[in-house]
């Protein structure tokens, strides 16, 4: 079975129960409830006792099991730019933000990125009288961009310089 099986399959199981993400978040518990639906969509590992957690849940094999535990081949957008109008959003922020989140951070911080690895990242939903609205956190640890070949008095990491 490959990994987009089984994701179908997870995805079929919580449709014919009428599970909610929510469900699936507090049954198997443990991590981050972004995490947890990311592991089930194939994007991400759950850790050994998540990963049983989510078998006994599901009713999934002990193969099927193990591939949740297992590092994915990450990124599941089949084309680019996305056509899903929710994911394009997304898109569409880095195409208009993108050089401006790049200027700021790097300002601020230094010549380097921002992890996607050492990441946090929450979600929630912020009540307004014009209509709700998704309200979302992202915090990557900095990661400086490592000088080789330096010579006396040239730093060794792209952090900002006094």
């Amino acid at each position: 079975m490959k990994r987009e099986d089984l994701t179908e399959k997870l995805l079929d199981i919580k449709r014919e129960k009428g599970w909610t993400w929510k469900h699936i978040q507090a049954e198997i518990g443990g991590l981050s409830p972004i995490l947890i639906t990311a592991a089930c969509m194939g994007q991400m590992k759950l850790p050994k006792a998540q990963a049983k957690k989510a078998a006994e849940l599901f009713g999934l094999t002990e193969s099927e099991e193990r591939m949740l535990n297992e590092a994915p081949y990450r990124g599941s957008i089949p084309q680019m730019p996305p056509t899903d109008p929710l994911i394009y959003r997304f898109y569409e922020l880095v195409m208009v933000y993108g050089t401006t989140w790049k200027e700021l951070i790097q300002e601020d911080f230094g010549d380097g990125i921002m992890s996607a690895i050492d990441f946090n990242m929450t979600m929630e939903r912020e009540p307004n009288n014009k209509g709700d609205r998704v309200k979302m956190n992202l915090s990557g640890k900095f990661l400086p961009y490592k000088y080789y070949d330096n010579e006396e008095g040239v730093p060794d990491y792209g952090f900002k310089e006094p």
